[in-house]
């Protein structure tokens, strides 16, 4: 991959900015970036995959019937855009949990850097391991460089996706959820 086109990848995925070029060859285009040809569309039932949280627990979306669930995908724990899209999350906890919303973030880290995350944020909600990817495949959700894509879905009452942001800039999109949980 060539430096312009890691650099476009890291500020996709939204990570801090990439280091001065260093003399260690460039990871191949095969291991950088896992697109998935699923594209979950609006309206399309939710995925039924397991997902494990920090606490070991495994959770699937049907274990919250009667609530909307959103689940959003960031790239890594405790860099500056996942923080503040969590951080806002946590502020807007109680407001989301007045809609019927429970939140559940996903990244590839493992449940020791998930739990130092939501100790350190004060989280009050759960983060899911992904480390294989298999959570992001199910959402059709690209991995780039190992990391996430900043992704959210909003899965209605239903079982059903009710909105899904293939884009999403952190600031600001606690209120989208919350907006999108209300209308």
């Amino acid at each position: 991959m060539t430096r312009p086109l890691l650099f476009a990848a890291l500020l996709v995925a939204g990570c801090s900015k990439p280091s001065a070029p260093s003399a260690r060859p460039a990871p191949t285009s095969s291991a950088t970036i896992d697109v998935p040809e699923l594209d979950l569309a609006e309206g399309a039932p939710a995925p039924q995959v397991p997902m494990t949280l920090q606490s070991g627990k495994t959770v699937r979306l049907t274990d919250f019937g009667g609530k909307y669930v959103a689940v959003y995908f960031y790239p890594k724990d405790e860099t500056p855009g996942c923080t503040m899209e969590a951080a806002q999350l946590r502020d807007a906890f109680e407001q989301l949990k007045k809609a019927d919303v429970v939140v559940i973030g996903v990244s590839s880290q493992d449940a020791d850097s998930h739990k130092r995350f939501i100790e350190k944020e004060r989280l009050p909600f759960d983060l899911a391991v992904d480390a294989d990817g298999a959570v992001a495949r199910a959402f059709g959700v690209p991995r780039i460089l190992g990391h996430h894509a900043r992704q959210t879905f909003l899965i209605g009452k239903d079982g059903r996706v009710k909105k899904a942001w293939r884009k999403v800039r952190p600031d600001g999109h606690a209120q989208e959820i919350l907006d999108a949980a209300k209308g």
